[in-house]
């Protein structure tokens, strides 16, 4: 009688804080046991030479999202969730957008039944484009209360962007109801400045996107962010920071002792503005916002990625096909970047090349890269320690990884429903060859097991991490209207 479902045996096993030798036993789709010569199981995994980690948590990611034509999001929620369990990721988090002049809980009911197919698990940020006194008082409450317990709020892109005032009444609004507020910091008047500037003067090409987006426009918006959520007490994720100007922001939040966490994303770690001007209309495929920055910059977000200032590295997995009727060529081969869709591609290609240019390249030690892929996203979004690691108790979601395996990355490969990836021909040391969620393989040797709608919605209840600290500024608490 065997006393697990299953036994991974002699595989080195890391988390965010120790790397050691373990079998580990599991029982019901949860940890059960680590320890050495643990008892026989029904199903069997060796391990030796690989490392058992924990399954990825992307925490930004674009799947399946409506948005205006004729360009479409590539991906569905049964290839997307392929695509990231290609690639060690075991938990993805997205995002229920309201529509403006819409409710935010027809956008989240909507979604939802989208992820429904699913092959790994999965929950949302809800994106509030107007945030009418209705839908602050009288939707989100039922909303967070259901699980949904984190906002993003964009400063920029019309359509999606809200002022400053509503910034702060959203910001209020999650300190009552214990949310946390995440970011996208740019200065939208001056992007448009730019911009109007740039197109007036015939700088058009993809590589001008960048140009219209220079560092000062984030960090200004990032230094803005972070004082208006220290004058409100409200603790909040700066999403995508792109480079060190910015990073050093988020930085000087935390030296204040404040709860602002910085996220930065795959691309920016290796693409730059460089790769903006390849021939043709090739440089679309890298256009995203914030821009690529420098090689500088990808420099100072590693130094910050370990100095612990940026916790948490994302793909911002938004994919839009290069040809055809629906992709980014459909405006013609001159299409000026104001017309291009921003974003690219990632699920798959995240945790490979952290761990091949972080761990493999001595930039990181392998606990960091654990904490940066899984960890801190789980503590950061209320998940952990059901998610994010490997203990007793904990939910059996693993990736076993060959450190010494070298991968060209291909679209092929990624197994996505996009046409492209801007990652083509990127060689990595370092593969996942199972991933497990909840102890049921989801990819084996590379090929994709899991069913669509294996995945399961997680709802996030009340948790410390992003409780205020109960410190204003000033003598009086403006959230709730008293002195302090």
């Amino acid at each position: 009688m065997p006393d697990f479902d299953l036994v991974i045996r002699h595989g080195t096993v890391a988390t965010a804080s120790d790397v050691f030798a373990a079998d580990i036993g599991i029982i019901g789709g949860q940890v059960a046991a680590l320890g050495r010569s643990l008892g026989p199981g029904a199903r069997e995994i060796d391990a030796t030479g690989k490392l058992v980690l924990p399954g990825g948590i992307d925490s930004h990611v674009h799947i399946e999202e409506p948005r205006p034509g004729p360009t479409v999001n590539a991906d569905s929620f049964a290839s997307g969730t392929a695509s990231a369990a290609v690639g060690g990721t075991t938990t993805v988090i997205g995002f229920a957008r309201q529509t403006r002049g819409g409710s935010m809980a027809a956008g989240v009911a909507e979604h939802r039944a989208r992820a429904e197919q699913s092959r790994i698990d999965y929950s949302f940020h809800m994106i509030l484009t107007d945030p009418r006194p209705e839908i602050l008082t009288e939707e989100l409450p039922a909303l967070v209360e259901q699980g949904y317990r984190s906002f993003k709020i964009f400063l920029t892109y019309s359509g999606a962007r809200i002022t400053d005032g509503e910034a702060l009444r959203v910001m209020a609004a999650a300190r009552r109801l214990g949310a946390l507020v995440c970011i996208h910091a740019e200065h939208h008047e001056l992007i448009e400045f730019y911009t109007e500037a740039l197109v007036a003067a015939g700088y058009t090409r993809p590589h001008h996107h960048a140009w219209a987006k220079p560092m000062v426009v984030e960090a200004e918006c990032v230094h803005r962010v972070w004082r208006m959520a220290e004058a409100l007490d409200v603790p909040i994720q700066v999403f995508h920071v792109s480079g060190g100007e910015s990073a050093e922001e988020i930085e000087r939040a935390q030296r204040r002792g404040l709860k602002v966490w910085g996220e930065t994303c795959t691309q920016y770690l290796v693409t730059s503005a460089e790769d903006l001007d390849r021939p043709g209309l090739e440089g679309a495929k890298f256009l995203c916002s914030p821009a690529p920055r420098s090689k500088p910059d990808q420099a100072a977000l590693w130094e910050m990625i370990r100095r612990g200032v940026i916790g948490n590295v994302t793909s911002d997995h938004a994919p839009t096909r290069f040809g055809g009727p629906d992709g980014k060529t459909v405006f013609g081969e001159d299409a000026p970047f104001t017309k291009l869709p921003n974003g690219v591609p990632g699920l798959a290609a995240r945790m490979p090349i952290l761990f091949s240019e972080g761990v493999a390249k001595g930039r990181i030690d392998l606990p960091t890269f654990v904490a940066i892929t899984a960890t801190n996203a789980a503590k950061l979004f209320g998940l952990h320690p059901k998610k994010g690691t490997i203990a007793v108790g904990a939910d059996a979601d693993l990736a076993i990884w060959d450190p010494q395996r070298r991968v060209t990355i291909t679209q092929s490969l990624i197994q996505d429903a996009n046409d492209h990836t801007p990652y083509e021909g990127f060689e990595v040391t370092g593969w996942p060859e199972t991933t497990l969620v909840r102890g049921t393989p989801v990819v084996e040797g590379g090929r994709v097991v899991g069913a669509p709608g294996f995945g399961q919605f997680l709802p996030r209840g009340p948790y410390d991490l992003i409780r205020p600290r109960g410190v204003f500024p000033g003598p009086f608490n403006p959230v709730d209207g008293v002195p302090v």
